[in-house]
């Protein structure tokens, strides 16, 4: 089943919503429109009857000949006519609706307009004084108003419609717009998830969905990377286990085989310790490695004093370098330098440079271990006589097993893992790692930073 199954298509949510919200737009807009138009029609009559009262009013003849019309014919006129003479006198069939305000606003030179009934029925009032000293009145039935109205509201429906039906086909339009790089998109990201690389998709469409796609670019690219350095890290590990395992099965197969006897087969039990040795260091490495990279990774935290630390560690290593005629050098404040951090994690950091300073670094050469108080943190140093680092090295010194790969029969190297589980904890430990060429001592130069509280996610450490 899809994971989409039993979910609208955003074609047509879009749709649905841009209709939805035009409807509502439509709607409210109709009902204002609705009840605008009645007082808009009112007063377009209302105008109208208010300029006819006063073209009659600046024509006494034509005023005086329909007055006369009216009275002499009797019917249902629309528009009915009253004047007001200078004396006061109102004659004609509208004379019902000139009270005496209206009579007396006239004669002082005024407009009216006003509603009144006339013969049981609401009309429109609309008077204009004459230049006699009299007035002009003219009434015009709310029918008219009622037609108008109607009129108004009848061509007001064509453009609601047209405007809803314009939003739904925007609608479609925008969602069709958004919809297909989107699917390109979600097409894309089932690809890479079943496998695929090197697909591309188009930066199209609004900003985000192209910000979108720009996205599953760039994870392309890095799935890419990613797997690359995965195939090239197994085929790293698979040559450096190899190599031990060929030697032992060798030695192996020669002792079952009795073809290694007597004096000679404490040398071969040598060789097969220190192969599976070798082997076993490497698989801790893996180990490791695995370990600090994993989310739940412990770190027991309690108050260390480093330079306790750093004088037990140098104990155990200057031992180790007097093996290989190498100078080992501690430099330390001979004072507590407190720090609330893992110790253990500590001291696996420090053994794992102590290692790689002292595979490369030629008799008679030193390797230093420093400590130094760095504010209310640490600092900590490892310096070797060996050959260094040169600029292309420091960029990839922590890639896990670069080095390795490009000094390999060139100078002695590890499991290629060392310096990329000390750059994972030191990270674990909140601190920072940084390598360099141009120690004093003619080598490399690695400084660790640690802070006086871990940044990082921890374990407290209990009784338990």
């Amino acid at each position: 089943m899809s994971p989409v199954d039993g979910r609208g298509s955003l074609t047509r949510s879009i749709v649905l919503l841009t209709s939805a919200v035009a409807a509502v737009a439509v709607l409210l807009t109709g009902l204002f429109a609705w009840r605008t138009i009645r007082t808009n029609a009112e007063a377009q009559e209302r105008d109208q009857l208010s300029r006819q009262a006063e073209v009659l009013a600046r024509t006494p003849p034509l005023a005086s000949w329909m007055l006369e019309r009216q009275q002499r014919i009797a019917g249902p006129e629309d528009i009915k006519l009253a004047i007001v003479r200078p004396s006061g006198e109102i004659e004609g069939p509208a004379a019902g609706v000139v009270g005496d305000a209206n009579r007396e606003a006239l004669l002082s030179g005024d407009s009216v307009s006003t509603t009144a009934r006339l013969d049981g029925d609401d009309v429109l009032v609309e008077g204009a004084p004459t230049f006699t000293g009299g007035g002009l009145v003219l009434t015009q039935p709310m029918s008219a108003v009622d037609q108008a109205t109607d009129r108004m509201r009848g061509s007001l429906v064509l453009p609601l419609i047209l405007g809803l039906t314009g939003a739904a086909l925007a609608g479609a339009l925008l969602s069709r717009r958004l919809a297909r790089p989107l699917v390109t998109a979600a097409r894309t990201a089932h690809r890479l998830s079943e496998g695929a690389r090197g697909v591309t998709v188009p930066a199209e469409g609004p900003a985000e969905v192209a910000e979108l796609a720009g996205a599953l670019n760039t994870l392309d690219t890095a799935l890419t990377h990613s797997e690359n350095r995965q195939r090239d890290f197994l085929l790293s590990v698979s040559h450096e286990i190899r190599t031990p395992l060929t030697t032992a099965r060798g030695y192996a197969e020669a002792l079952a085989d009795e073809v290694i006897t007597g004096e000679e087969v404490p040398e071969a039990g040598r060789i097969l310790r220190t192969e599976i040795e070798r082997l076993e260091h490497f698989v801790g490495d893996l180990l490791a490695l695995a370990r600090l990279e994993a989310d739940d990774f412990r770190l027991d935290i309690v108050e260390v004093d480093l330079d306790a630390l750093v004088a037990e560690t140098a104990t155990a290593w200057s031992a180790r370098c007097a093996r290989h005629e190498v100078d080992f050098r501690v430099e330390r404040p001979e004072r507590p330098v407190l720090i609330t951090t893992d110790g253990f994690r500590v001291r696996q950091l420090i053994d794992g440079l102590a290692e790689n300073a002292l595979r490369v670094t030629p008799a008679g050469s030193p390797v230093v271990l420093a400590l130094r108080a760095d504010g209310s943190g640490a600092l900590l140093e490892v310096r070797d006589g060996g050959p260094g680092l040169t600029d292309d090295d420091i960029e990839v010194a922590f890639v896990r097993g670069a080095l390795t790969d490009r000094y390999r029969g060139v100078r002695p190297v590890g499991s290629g893992l060392g310096l990329a589980i000390a750059h994972r904890l030191a990270g674990r430990l909140g601190g920072t790692i940084t390598a360099r060429g141009g120690a004093p001592e003619g080598g490399a130069w690695f400084t660790v930073r640690l802070p006086p509280y871990p940044r990082a996610p921890y374990t407290p450490l209990t009784d338990s």
